[in-house]
């Protein structure tokens, strides 16, 4: 597969999060069907000025969220399936290292290890500058292959 970039109406072209849940700004490299790549810049983002105030830091599930989000484009940017829907269905070995503050750009690095019928399994690092920040592996599911698949 051919490998290519995406800025920020690429990423909504192939997906149908839109800000302020569009956990991603930028695409560096995305192989359909292998890996995603990328990074979001935390500035004043709507979550650091309700998840502690005085200590702001960004969520743990919204990282794992911009995680999905990027993993999401190895499977939206296969031929057919742009602008789909695909739901996380389950999260493991979730890692939280290091805090996540505004001023940080969250290095964003996943694989998708399993694709079939609609279901993914899939891997994903966060990092500030060359220090892991979080990491996940987790499901994906894009209902509409689900339903077109026979005896499923």
């Amino acid at each position: 597969m051919k490998k290519f970039s995406l800025d920020l109406e690429g990423i909504k072209k192939f997906q149908q999060n839109r800000e302020p849940y569009l956990m991603i700004d930028y695409v560096d490299e995305v192989i359909p069907g292998v890996s995603a790549n990328g990074y979001k810049d935390l500035k004043d983002d709507w979550f650091f000025k309700v998840h502690w105030p005085k200590d702001p830091n960004m969520p743990g599930m919204l990282q794992i969220e911009t995680l999905v989000q990027m993993a999401a484009l190895t499977v939206l940017t296969l031929q057919g399936n742009e602008g789909k829907t695909v739901y996380l269905i389950s999260a493991n070995n979730l890692f939280f290292k290091k805090k996540i503050i505004p001023g940080d750009r969250l290095i964003i690095k996943t694989k998708l290890n399993f694709w079939k019928r609609g279901i993914g399994k899939c891997s994903g690092e966060g990092y500030i500058k060359e220090d892991l920040a979080c990491k996940a592996d987790f499901n994906i599911a894009m209902p509409d292959l689900i339903r077109d698949t026979p005896n499923i």
